[in-house]
């Protein structure tokens, strides 16, 4: 299976500024967060990328995409009225292609050679069928993910296949249905912001968009129904993923950025000076009074 093309949605009332913000790669070259999300894109063979925006927001994508803007189309979703609406914005063009899938709003940091959507992609075409790249979560982070329970894949590592998908579980629910045998006590299998995706989550995507009952209808939604008519698999990636759009997102995706680059060392002493700096503000306070 071959994956050509990739959908990244940044349509939410709160995702547009994300992707324009500034950061500093590996390398140490200033980079917005939407080239670094087009260069894990690009990694894996993608040649073809939607951009899924809101209405008036393409002039401000296309100049923090600088020189790969050329690589990437933009279509909008005229109404925030949900995740599963802006994919299906991305219809026309898929088309009948298998796509890779993005949020614009996290960034992913490989713990190999390798890139996580080159990871994710690999196992899709093994498989061939629909894959969500997941990560272990800790519990405190169920309302920030959607979650999925599986049975893990004989002889193939880090690979599961879904049972259940539920988007941003409760602590209870996650504990009643949504355990996956194998992991640590409190944790998930929590999304990772990456997805390929095969034709077959038009469908389901459609249905759900159609339910009345689903006030703004997800992918996990969809992802649920998929996972019902057809085979559907998860996989660990060796990676970790960070949300740019939580308090604190931006500086630790940049700290993480940083420990993993160049300029590791340099970063580490300008941490323990801060945190000298601010122990010995502590230490003094009320000398002064």
């Amino acid at each position: 299976m071959q994956v050509r093309k990739a959908v990244i949605t940044a349509a939410a009332p709160n995702q547009n500024r994300i992707p324009t913000q500034q950061l500093v790669d590996r390398e140490g070259k200033d980079k917005s967060a939407l080239q670094l999300i087009l260069e894990e894109v690009l990694s894996c063979g993608v040649e073809e990328i939607c951009m899924v925006i809101r209405p008036g927001d393409q002039r401000s994508f296309e100049q923090a995409a600088g020189d790969l803007v050329g690589s990437v189309r933009f279509v909008e979703q005229p109404e925030p009225i949900g995740y599963a609406d802006a994919i299906l914005r991305a219809k026309a063009f898929v088309a009948d292609e298998p796509f890779l899938h993005l949020v614009g709003d996290h960034l992913y940091l490989s713990a190999s050679e390798i890139s996580c959507a080159r990871q994710l992609v690999h196992v899709a075409s093994e498989f061939a069928c629909s894959v969500s790249a997941v990560q272990s979560t800790r519990e405190n982070k169920l309302p920030y993910f959607g979650i999925v329970s599986g049975t893990r894949v004989p002889r193939q590592e880090g690979v599961f296949e879904v049972q259940r998908v539920v988007e941003k579980p409760t602590p209870t629910r996650a504990e009643q249905e949504l355990v996956t045998p194998g992991l640590r006590s409190g944790h998930y299998l929590g999304f990772f912001g990456m997805h390929v995706l095969t034709h077959d989550i038009i469908a389901a995507l459609e249905q759900v968009v159609a339910d009345k009952s689903l006030t703004k209808p997800t992918l996990s939604d969809a992802l649920d129904v998929l996972r019902a008519r057809h085979k559907y698999m998860a996989f660990e990636v060796r990676g970790t993923r960070y949300n740019l759009g939580i308090p604190y997102g931006l500086l630790i995706s940049q700290l993480a950025i940083a420990l993993s680059g160049q300029d590791r060392d340099h970063i580490l002493t300008e941490l323990v000076d801060l945190l000298a700096q601010r122990s010995a503000v502590i230490g003094d306070g009320g000398r002064d009074a």
